[in-house]
């Protein structure tokens, strides 16, 4: 019976290898739950006519956006999440900061597109609020499904 020895001189521990879906764990929850927050809240500003989705998959069926609450929105809270986990904990609050500046511009360019359209009465400035939030909750969320 032959066995595998490590060389004397070789300090590296051995990799161990998690099955991916161990890895992603944590990340379903909150991916989830900000499919699901995006969702409910795109549907609370449609009714209250504050904003609207002039193009959308199903218009005739859904008010909302279904494609960007079901595909687009999980998949950028994933790298979110994967790129605030290899991030120290400043480095995670500028992080925050810098997305939610940025979040009003992206409105701005997607409603140049003709993929979303604003109120008169909309400020930018309650995007920046609102991602800032919805950012922080989510973190949160990844954080406590990490320590479980």
């Amino acid at each position: 019976m032959n066995t595998v020895k490590h060389l004397k001189g070789l300090s590296w521990q051995l990799l161990r290898k998690r099955p991916f879906l161990l890895k992603a764990a944590p990340y379903f929850p909150a991916v989830i739950a900000a499919s699901w927050m995006g969702t409910y809240l795109d549907l609370y500003f449609v009714g209250r006519n504050l904003y609207e989705f002039p193009l959308r998959p199903f218009p005739d069926i859904f008010p909302i956006n279904v494609a960007f609450t079901l595909f687009v929105l999980p998949l950028f809270t994933g790298m979110f999440l994967f790129l605030m986990n290899k991030m120290r904990k400043w480095g995670r609050a500028f992080f925050i900061l810098f997305v939610s500046l940025i979040m009003p511009v992206v409105e701005k360019a997607s409603e140049l597109w003709g993929l979303f359209k604003h109120s008169n009465g909309w400020n930018h400035g309650y995007s920046f609020f609102g991602y800032y939030l919805f950012l922080v909750l989510i973190w949160g969320i990844f954080k406590r499904s990490k320590e479980k």
